[in-house]
């Protein structure tokens, strides 16, 4: 009876760990922040916690930090901040962002800084991002919109390096004007 009851035990213990292990993985991810295009929010080296369900019950929201398939490299992950949403017009000149006519006061960008001047139309279950670091993140002003389905989910907060560690601010006063 000892060895049946041992087995058992040790079943429920390993049917416990890989539920634990299953649940943790579809639900959370780190990332590793790589290059400088999110500068000055986040840093080469940096490792993020990532929300993989923080869009299940709601939309990404403007000013969220997200990780992201590359539209024009699926296989490639990038981060970036949304600035528009489904429906937005979208306005760049040299310098400046506007979201439905609304300037952007944008505090968490290293510098402005944009390619050209254009305005453009969100497209239904699409977003416009952009890096913190404006003169060398590679956005949405060179791949285009990103589609829903190519968000992994919302960076929450930086856990490594222990000495940075930070939850990510998703600057909503910054957006909230805009309807």
């Amino acid at each position: 009876m000892k060895r049946s009851h041992l087995a058992r035990e040790i079943v429920e213990t390993v049917a416990l760990t890989i539920l634990i292990f299953l649940a943790i993985h579809f639900t959370v991810q780190n990332y590793q922040i790589s290059g400088p295009s999110m500068e000055n929010t986040l840093h080469s080296g940096q490792f993020v916690l990532v929300n993989k369900l923080a869009y299940l019950f709601h939309a990404p929201e403007r000013g969220d930090v997200v990780v992201l398939q590359e539209p024009d490299v699926p296989s490639r992950d990038l981060i970036k901040r949304i600035i528009g949403l489904p429906g937005d017009t979208i306005k760049l000149d040299g310098t400046n962002v506007w979201i439905n006519g609304v300037l952007l006061n944008e505090p968490y960008i290293t510098q402005k800084s944009n390619p050209g001047a254009e305005t453009m139309k969100i497209p239904a279950n699409d977003y416009f991002v952009m890096g913190d670091n404006r003169p060398i993140s590679e956005d949405s002003r060179y791949f285009g919109f990103v589609p829903r389905d190519f968000i992994i989910g919302k960076a929450i907060l930086v856990y490594w390096p222990l000495s940075q560690w930070q939850v990510i601010n998703t600057y909503p006063s910054v957006f909230s004007q805009i309807k």
